[in-house]
């Protein structure tokens, strides 16, 4: 275990380091962010209304901040079909190192980045009126939730790119999964217009889940809220949803790389 764990961030700085000496990458993980930021904030803040007296820019941060998340799922299959297809893999299963650390020590890194670009959507938010209102715990407690769900994405994106182990079919497949999940979602938009039966499948969407329990814990405005149990506990409901899809993704995210190393 002490080995597993000491491989894993041996690893996880290898991939950092491929950033600080490629600074541009960091570079592409801000700007789309700060764009969704900003876009949202002011062009459609002015022509979208929600209940309460926050605003539209302090009820979208939470949906932005929880669609980047989601995002890991294309960055993190992305790289996993790199190392795959670059031999990179098989130069791993030669050093005497944990087998478990080189998804994890992934995983890890990419969270490492989720939480840079929550830091830099933060500042950008705060820039344009989003405000935490419910102290400095629960703020902490809101980006904690969040690098939880992007750290969960990673592993969903880890076990897409050594299933498919193709690009563009993982970039393919990445989208059909994030669109609805994002969209079809109080994220950016309440969720009361939408019929009867469509209202439904959004609230018991995680995406929902998650979100909802952000603008709680930031203090945001939560815009309407459902009958679901989702909607009624939403804290709870995004850490159960959350732990849950780690403990189905992380075995077979496992399986999976034993199984597409060995070929």
């Amino acid at each position: 275990m002490i080995q597993a764990v000491g491989d894993s961030f041996a690893l996880m700085g290898r991939q950092l380091k491929h950033i600080r000496r490629m600074p541009e990458q960091l570079l592409g993980l801000t700007i789309m962010p700060v764009a969704f930021v900003v876009v949202f904030g002011y062009l459609f803040g002015s022509a979208m209304q929600v209940p309460g007296e926050g605003g539209y820019q302090e009820y979208i941060m939470a949906g932005i901040f929880v669609q980047v998340m989601l995002s890991n799922i294309l960055s993190t299959a992305v790289g996993v079909v790199g190392d795959l297809n670059n031999g990179l893999m098989d130069r791993f299963r030669s050093l005497p190192i944990a087998r478990s650390s080189v998804l994890l020590g992934r995983t890890l890194s990419d969270a490492v980045l989720a939480a840079w670009t929550c830091a830099v959507m933060a500042g950008v938010g705060y820039l344009i009126g989003w405000r935490a209102h419910n102290g400095i715990l629960q703020t902490l407690a809101g980006f904690g939730l969040l690098l939880l769900m992007g750290f969960a994405m990673s592993w969903v994106g880890a076990l897409l790119g050594l299933a498919l182990r193709n690009a563009e079919t993982v970039s393919a497949m990445s989208s059909v999964i994030m669109m609805p999940l994002a969209f079809l979602s109080n994220a950016f938009v309440p969720t009361d217009g939408l019929p009867g039966w469509l209202r439904s499948i959004a609230e018991w969407n995680p995406v929902t889940a998650v979100v909802s329990a952000c603008r709680q814990l930031f203090g945001n405005e939560l815009g309407t809220t459902g009958e679901a149990l989702t909607a009624q506990y939403p804290i709870q409901s995004a850490l159960v949803i959350l732990a849950v899809l780690l403990a189905v993704v992380i075995p077979l995210a496992g399986k999976t790389y034993r199984s597409a190393s060995s070929r």
